[in-house]
Order: C-alpha cells, then structure tokens, then sequence
C-alpha cells in the first residue's frame, strides 16, 4: 500500500524546516525581550472547553472541529486555537496566585476541518501570547508590537495592522440590536451563511468577505460609534500609544474576528503577499472570558499568528533564513584510519560546538568535495595518511577557494577565528 499524507496535512522536509526553526528563534527572542514564557499545553482538551469559550455559533466550533470520544465515552477535541487551553493552564494551576500579571506564550499545532488551500491546512501551526491580569490598553498594543516585531526580524517589510474595538457586555447588547435591525432589511438579499448569521451573530456579517454582502451592509452601523465611555477611552488610549510608537495602522469599523470572546480591542496584521487570504495575525482583549471558563474575574488580552503564512510570506520575499544549517567544517578521508580519526576529530569539535560533517559512504576525495560543496561547508579538510604523520594539513576556504597550511591540534582555535 502506498501511504500518504493525510489531506489537509503536510511534512515539512529537511531543506525547508530550517527557515522553520529560524522563524522560531525569533518568535522566541522576540517573546524573551518582553519577558514572555513558554508554555506548552496537550494537543486536545475537553470539547465543552472550546465550546464555552470560542462559541457554539461560531464555525470553528460548529463545523471546523475534530472532536472524537475516547474509551470513557469523554468528548475530546484537537485544539482548534491556543487561548482556551491557556486559560484553561491558568485557572487549573493558580497562575495568577503566583503572579498579578501573567505573560506566556506558545508555539505548536493547531488542527481545524477546514477547505485546505494556500497557508490554510487542517493541520496547521501558530504562535501566540497572552497577558492575564491587568486592563492596560498597553498590554493590547504590547500584542501588536511583539507580533510586528516578529516580522520585522525576519526582515518581512510588507504588512498593515489594522484595529478596532468591539465594545463589551455594557454597549454591545443594544448596538446588536440595533445592527440586527439594519441587517433584517436586506437579510434576504445575504448570502446564506450571512442570512444564518443575522440572528445568531449580527457582528460576523460585518466581516463577510462576500462583495455582494459588502455592498448591502455599506452603511451598516459600527460598533466603535457606539461605545461606552469605558470603551471609547481604552480605545482612545491604544490609538495614542500606537502614534507615540511610531507604528503605523488603520482603524477598520468592520474588523470583529472569529470568535465570540474577544471584548474592546481587535487587531489583525496582513500583508498583500498572501493574496485574498492575507491574515497573518490577529488578536485583542477578552476580559470576560477567565471568569466564562470558571475562573475568578481576570482581564485578559492575546493574540495568535499562523506559522504557514508566515514561511509563504518569506518564501515570496526570497528570505534565505538557512545559512547558519551551513557544516562549519567537511573532515574528507582517505582511508579507514583516517576516517577512524576523523571520526574521533569531529566528536571533539562537536563538543567544542561547530557544526562538523563527515563522509560515511567511503567515497573518492573529488566526490566527497562535491558533497562538501553541496553542503555549503565553510571549510574542508583533507586528511591522509601524511597529515597525520605530520601531523598539518590543508584547510580550504570554501567560498573563496584559498589554502592555508593548519596544525591538526590547533584546528578547533583556527574555526574560531
């Protein structure tokens, strides 16, 4: 039988997960610098979780999920997105007993039902934050610099952030009310899904990517002119620290995201090298949704970012994210002693921590030098016979093509250099 991969899934191959593991350097330097910790949550949770904190009425949770019974008859899902198991972490394990503020983030997969198409899988990866503890409208633009800052480390230039605010339980009831009563108006002109979503979620007709629902809702109202006092100012205070950081952005009245948690702000980073699905990040405040999931009353504030967009994004720009996967140096052998010593070399120079290759396939020296340029290696070594005798041979630099006479002994101070 001829295996495959699963539809929707995929293997990232050696060649390609390299530019992976640089991206997730810098997710990881870029968290540190704002004193954010991993945390690393399983791979499925209770069902009743993610339906409790994303929305019954939502399509991650109504359609999207993969959710199964285990041999307790247990309804178990693979986790569609990150912060409901995080919340979950935090109410379990008393984190916010431990510190007011808690800052973390993660980095894994993510698995939803989906129609898979470019940067969409049903496997999927994401990196996130969330900060549990305090109001601040600096933490909601804390989110959006660290998310920036990613990018701008991996030398990825074209993006747009755009923000909005979404209001909270004190405005948003009678603004649904009355949206929903603009929306009853044309609700039979609406595609379907828009049609179903009138009644049970007025706000997601607002992000319809349909251009016929785009144009019926034109002059629909929005949420952010019709915030409380409370809302307007935290709304406010985000667009001032966002100028007074020099970041560029746009308020966008339509933006409301996915799920049904997010409270104030919401945010979302694009970039026009995706195409017509051009989200690469998004996030914003959920200040009920600790105390939803059975936690004492905590604000809350996170955002997630998919890792396939991001690596299409650098593929586009022709970002070469590789170079350091580069041998620091190829030992070429002539013989069976020579490759017992090279061996023995290599494991010492591992130690010593540059990245050493061999050639395990008792191949000629020209093939082996072909190997070593194919490889990229910075230097190659030959050893025979008389340069162990002599105990000098010839380092090559491969780049350039130069040879310089080197003391075996003295090599590990040479690649230093």
């Amino acid at each position: 039988m001829n295996f495959k991969s699963i539809k929707g899934t995929r293997d990232i191959l050696p060649g390609e997960v390299e530019t992976w593991q640089r991206a997730e350097d810098v997710v990881r330097r870029v968290m540190h610098s704002y004193n954010y910790r991993e945390i690393r949550t399983p791979v499925f949770e209770q069902t009743e979780l993610f339906a409790r904190s994303i929305g019954e009425l939502t399509d991650i949770v109504s359609k999207e999920m993969y959710t199964f019974h285990d041999r307790s008859n247990e309804s178990l899902t693979l986790k569609p997105e990150g912060t409901a198991s995080v919340l979950r972490a935090y109410i379990q394990h008393n984190l916010g007993e431990q510190s007011p503020l808690t800052k973390v983030y993660y980095l894994g997969p993510m698995f939803r039902q989906e129609r898979p198409q470019a940067g969409r899988l049903r496997q999927f990866h994401q990196f996130g934050a969330e900060a549990l503890g305090s109001q601040s409208a600096q933490l909601d633009v804390e989110m959006m610099l660290i998310a920036l800052d990613v990018y701008q480390g991996l030398g990825i230039r074209q993006f747009a952030l755009a923000i909005n605010s979404v209001g909270c339980q004190r405005c948003r009831p009678a603004y649904k009310q009355r949206l929903t009563y603009e929306l009853t108006k044309v609700c039979d002109r609406l595609s379907t899904e828009s049609q179903a979503r009138v009644k049970q979620n007025p706000l997601r007709v607002l992000d319809s990517k349909d251009e016929n629902d785009r144009r019926l809702t034109k002059n629909a109202p929005l949420m952010k002119d019709h915030l409380c006092d409370g809302c307007r100012e935290h709304f406010k205070s985000v667009e001032s620290l966002l100028r007074s950081t020099r970041t560029d952005f746009r308020i966008d009245g339509r933006l409301v995201r996915g799920l049904d948690y997010y409270t104030k702000t919401a945010f979302e980073i694009t970039s026009p090298a995706l195409g017509s699905q051009d989200a690469l990040a998004g996030g914003g405040r959920y200040d009920l949704l600790v105390q939803e999931l059975g936690g004492k009353p905590t604000p809350g504030v996170g955002f997630a970012a998919g890792m396939e967009r991001l690596i299409m994004v650098l593929k586009k720009d022709r970002k070469d994210l590789t170079d350091r996967f580069r041998p620091d140096l190829f030992i070429a052998s002539l013989d069976e002693t020579t490759r017992e010593w090279a061996f023995v070399k290599a494991r010492e120079l591992r130690t010593a921590g540059f990245a050493v290759e061999l050639d395990y396939l008792d191949r000629s020296v020209k093939s082996q030098m072909r190997e070593a340029n194919r490889l990229q290696a910075r230097f190659v070594i030959v050893i025979g016979e008389r340069e162990l005798t002599s105990g000098s041979a010839r380092l090559k630099e491969m780049q350039t093509g130069k040879e310089a006479p080197v003391m075996l002994e003295a090599l590990e101070k040479v690649l230093k250099t």
